[in-house]
């Protein structure tokens, strides 16, 4: 068990620049919250007491757990206090940050295992930790956007391909919204598509000398228990390998490692098949002189000199099993996979001159550079190498970027179905509906649930309606439940067991005043509306990089619009194509945009 010490922030929507910012996180289109729960905790190296900041009056470093200067005697102030306080949450440093907002909505910002700087906690470790916290306190929704590596390389696109879904899958993570308006079905589609993508594909190749990556790929096939047909297949097997080799090192056989067991398998062969076969590749290795540290003869090479002597399935196993038989002159054979060519290679040694019975397989730096390089030689849109077929290639390159660009996953924690387990009570969800409101501009918050007593009435209904949205909601602070929608003129003396039932929805028309200036937490995004409608399909902001038409002010994503993430800077000037389309035909704005944009433009005349 592994005690670690979690604080609790409370942040209060009092000063609007303050507010944490929902854009892109999920909840945007939420009212501001008037109250928000940071759970924090710190790596090691960045305790509460090691956090400092300057005296205002004489700019000696004050611990922050301090509210006075050693120095001067000098009172630090509230305000100072709280701006440090701000600092700490934007840190990307602890091992777990996570905000829950007081309608039960909220956001998992940091995460931080072994390999992001956790001495004693691994990243499941801190995520199921998580998991049973939101569980525990009856969150609503969590969001999380998945910028994760591992190994260096984009852990969603690698662990989607391996295990069908993002690693915060494991806790019942799904897709939420993605980029490029990316949806659900093209997601599991990409999954899919490049899980299910054969091996052959890249094995089978034009006549020519065999590719490194090719190389590799045969390796972990010939070091794989069962058989590895697809991506799928292939990178499971590689990361359960990496997994292994990091458990407590304690006296492991390659069985333990994931590999083939050498001995006592059940196969389709008598063991008269095996051994005549096996002692054939032995005469081989003596006839070619492997009888020494600088002589080693790789298994492709034996397999083609007694390929008469059975089938390839039988060479195989014969070869995988090689390793420790005994020669005629008392020699045994070792063998070793070579880090520079990933080919298994053989030779002849005594049993006391370095034999390792497991010097064939990869180590642990092997497999992890192996894996690297395979992900970014077959998968990575951006690293790929040209290889054949073209259609295969675009293929995994098109499914790859759907992946890479699908970064919010959410977790719903199915509070109602929770609720339905409350006896002797009504349970009702409650929509609101502003009067004082324009209807294209209403706020949109999410329904709350109100429970009731068996015998309350309507106006137990507003009434509790009315504190419910007032305590959560900054711009709800004045509402005021009026009346029940879809039920025309009823009196408030009317029991809502009669009417509704003991559970289910209502839609409660009230009022908001705006004139206390609350209308500016209309919104977790901001109260600035800017329009979008990108070529891809995007009509709302999703986080990536954009740009405004210079001409129509209406914003599409940069990498739509044609421009490079290695592009240096935006154009100081840019036109979209629809307007660019109406300048054909509008002869006296045709030179003026095309000029200021510095576009060259065939507008169809000569």
């Amino acid at each position: 068990m592994c005690l670690v010490d979690m604080e609790l922030w409370i942040k209060l929507s009092s000063d609007i620049l303050t507010f944490f910012d929902g854009k892109n996180k999920g909840w945007s289109a939420h009212p501001v919250c008037g109250k928000r729960y940071h759970f924090i905790i710190r790596s090691a190296s960045d305790s509460i007491e090691s956090y400092q900041r300057p005296c205002s009056k004489c700019e000696t470093p004050v611990p922050l757990s301090e509210a006075r200067c050693k120095a001067c005697n000098f009172d630090i102030s509230i305000d100072d206090l709280e701006d440090c306080v701000y600092l700490q949450m934007e840190e990307n440093t602890h091992l777990l940050h996570g905000v829950i907002h007081s309608n039960g909505y909220g956001h998992l910002l940091t995460l931080n295992g072994k390999e992001g700087g956790s001495m004693l906690l691994s990243g499941s470790d801190i995520m199921g930790f998580w998991d049973r916290l939101c569980a525990a306190i009856s969150v609503r929704k969590v969001s999380v956007m998945d910028l994760s590596k591992k190994f260096g390389l984009d852990y969603r696109l690698l662990h989607s391909i391996a295990k069908g879904h993002s690693w915060y899958g494991n806790w019942g993570y799904e897709f939420g919204t993605g980029s490029y308006a990316l949806t659900k079905d093209a997601y599991n589609k990409a999954v899919d598509s490049l899980s299910n993508m054969p091996l052959s594909s890249f094995l089978f190749q034009d006549r020519g000398p065999r590719h490194h990556v090719q190389s590799i790929i045969s390796l972990y096939q010939s070091l794989a228990g069962t058989e590895l047909l697809t991506m799928k297949d292939l990178f499971s097997f590689l990361l359960e390998l990496v997994h292994k080799f990091r458990k407590p090192r304690s006296a492991k056989t390659a069985k333990q490692h994931g590999y083939a067991s050498p001995c006592n398998l059940l196969c389709a062969w008598t063991r008269k098949d095996v051994e005549d076969v096996q002692h054939a590749l032995i005469k081989v290795l003596l006839v070619s002189g492997a009888c020494n540290e600088a002589k080693w003869v790789t298994s492709q090479t034996l397999k083609g000199a007694v390929s008469r002597l059975g089938s390839p399935e039988l060479l195989d196993y014969c070869l995988k099993h090689l390793q420790g038989k005994i020669a005629a002159n008392g020699l045994v054979v070792c063998s070793r996979c070579n880090p520079t060519s990933s080919a298994i290679e053989f030779r002849l040694g005594h049993l006391t001159n370095g034999f390792s019975s497991n010097s064939a397989y990869p180590s642990e730096e092997q497999v992890i550079s192996d894996l690297t390089l395979l992900f970014n030689s077959l998968i990575h849109p951006e690293k790929m190498i040209k290889y054949r077929p073209k259609i295969i290639r675009k293929t995994v390159c098109d499914s790859a970027r759907k992946l890479l660009d699908c970064k919010q996953f959410m977790k719903d924690y199915k509070i109602d179905q929770v609720t339905t387990e409350l006896p002797s009570a009504i349970k009702l969800w409650c929509h609101v509906e502003l009067s004082d409101q324009p209807k294209e501009d209403q706020p949109s918050p999410p329904p709350e649930l109100i429970v009731l007593p068996l015998d309350a009435t309507v106006v137990d209904l507003k009434n509790e309606a009315t504190k419910a949205f007032q305590s959560v909601y900054a711009m709800y602070k004045k509402f005021q439940a009026l009346e029940l929608l879809g039920f025309g003129s009823i009196k408030d003396s009317l029991t809502v067991k009669f009417l509704l039932g003991t559970s289910g929805s209502v839609e409660i028309l009230g009022k908001c005043p705006s004139k206390h200036g609350l209308s500016r937490f209309r919104k977790e995004r901001g109260t600035e509306e800017w329009k979008v409608d990108c070529t891809c399909g995007a009509k709302d902001d999703d986080g990536e990089k954009m740009l405004a038409c210079d001409t129509c002010g209406i914003w599409q994503h940069t990498r739509c619009a044609g421009i490079g993430s290695s592009d240096d800077g935006l154009p100081s000037k840019f036109v979209c194509m629809k307007c660019v389309e109406a300048c054909k035909l509008n002869a006296s704005c045709r030179n003026e945009n095309a000029a200021a944009c510095n576009i060259n433009v065939n507008f169809g005349v000569q």
